[in-house]
């Protein structure tokens, strides 16, 4: 059985699916815990394996089309909704909207609107008609980033250096609405997590390091950010991108971001040779 919870206020749960393998993981937690679910998945976003679309009812929907994914859900008697997987945001000149997608369009218009805002406006959009928006966790309860080191190394003495001046960073910029990550090394930012998202970011960076200890990635919650959609989020992916961006490891803000497959996280952690930790802003300041 899962560690799966009910959602608090009832009702079917509908999942609006993007790219990576947190939609895959709450896919078999509803299933395993007989829960009652349906599939909304984003057309270009999404990367969703036929044979597990095939277990569950599911439409495929463009991002745009409003209008169509509320007549969806509808349709299939959703009430709870979650949003899961990384949605590259479009540009809203080639976004081609439905009727209802440009009335939601025309009022966030003229906004700037970081990531955080422009989810806080889709949610408050779908609540307004009805749904109920709760966060990845509270279906799958063991997602959420654990206090402490995870692997077998530990981080140095130079590393948590690194590391409480990542949050310091990650804070600032996150308070912006601009990222939520970031990189650093022997007290240097390399890069900072823009609208390109962590695996670029280690791209970009590894193409900075310097000679001598590796850098470090650290990732947090963005002070203000609806917690519902979007913390921050490692699987093992981000480990095999770190490594070969270079750096020696990885630190998390514990109990603000998620941890995808915990124990294949911590297994290529420690083949590849970095560390793993999250850390609670308090103690790590």
């Amino acid at each position: 059985m899962s560690n799966a919870a009910q959602p608090p206020e009832g009702g079917k749960l509908g999942l609006i699916a993007g790219g990576g393998d947190l939609p895959l993981r709450l896919i078999a937690a509803a299933r395993a815990d007989k829960r009652d679910i349906y599939v909304l998945a984003i057309d270009g976003q999404a990367d969703l394996p036929a044979e597990s679309l095939a277990a569950v009812p599911h439409d495929w929907v463009g991002i745009g089309k409003v209008g169509k994914m509320l007549e969806l859900l509808r349709a299939n008697g959703v009430r709870d909704l979650i949003f899961a997987g990384r949605i590259k945001r479009p540009s809203f000149i080639g976004l081609m909207p439905d009727a209802r997608g440009a009335k939601f369009m025309a009022k966030v218009a003229g906004k700037a609107l970081g990531d955080d805002g422009l989810l806080r406006a889709v949610i408050a959009e779908l609540e307004g008609e009805g749904f109920h928006v709760v966060g990845p966790d509270q279906l799958l309860g063991d997602l959420l980033m654990p206090d402490g080191v995870l692997g077998r190394l530990q981080p140095d003495d130079a590393a948590w250096t690194d590391i409480r001046h990542g949050l310091k960073i990650a804070h600032g910029i996150g308070a912006l609405d601009v990222g939520q990550a970031v990189v650093v090394q022997q007290g240097l930012v390399l890069g900072v997590e823009a609208i390109e998202g962590t695996d670029a970011l280690l791209a970009r960076c590894a193409e900075l390091k310097r000679e001598g200890p590796g850098g470090v990635l650290v990732k947090a919650k963005k002070p203000s950010q609806e917690r519902r959609v979007d913390l921050p989020t490692v699987g093992r992916r981000t480990v095999a991108a770190a490594a070969k961006a270079g750096l020696r490891g990885i630190a998390v803000e514990a109990g603000q971001g998620l941890l995808l497959d915990r124990d294949g996280v911590i297994a290529e952690a420690d083949h590849l040779g970095l560390f793993i930790v999250g850390v609670t802003v308090g103690a790590a300041s």
